[in-house]
């Protein structure tokens, strides 16, 4: 498998190749003491750090920003992330702030949060919630994932 290659695609997508591609090249920062990039289809050392610190298995990145990807107002996203910071909150999850940036420079990078311990099929119904496109979920191998939802 390729390093960029996200390991399952389990359906076919109605997202547009580039849109998919776009994501897949996306870099997922996490702002820890010791900022990180998470990348699709590379396990990540410090996210594996992270999981023996919190006792996590799994982790997803997450955005409730720019819904569909529609581009929205800095005030819209600031208010939609408070609210999935809420959420997290609410679950007794922990999770990190962090930044998707787009290596095409095309996109504003997006506020994020690297949730901890979320399992994938919470993460599903979670980023569809927040009406997300697609979601990474990181698995006990620290190996992140493309996770399409359209």
């Amino acid at each position: 498998m390729q390093a960029n290659q996200p390991r399952n695609f389990l359906f076919t997508s109605s997202l547009d190749p580039s849109l998919i591609q776009a994501y897949q090249n996306t870099d997922y920062r996490v702002d820890t003491d010791a900022p990180f990039v998470i990348k699709v289809g590379v396990s990540s050392e410090p996210l594996r750090q992270l999981y023996s610190q919190y006792r996590s298995d799994c982790a997803a990145y997450i955005t409730a920003c720019n819904p569909l990807g529609r581009r929205l107002s800095e005030v819209k996203n600031t208010a939609r992330q408070a609210a999935l910071s809420s959420e997290l909150t609410g679950r007794s999850l922990k999770f990190i702030n962090g930044v998707g940036l787009d290596s095409q420079d095309e996109w504003l990078g997006e506020a994020s949060f690297l949730a901890l311990g979320l399992s994938l099929e919470a993460t599903r119904v979670l980023a569809g919630k927040h009406e997300q496109n697609a979601v990474v979920w990181c698995d006990k191998d620290a190996v992140a994932q493309l996770i399409l939802l359209r």
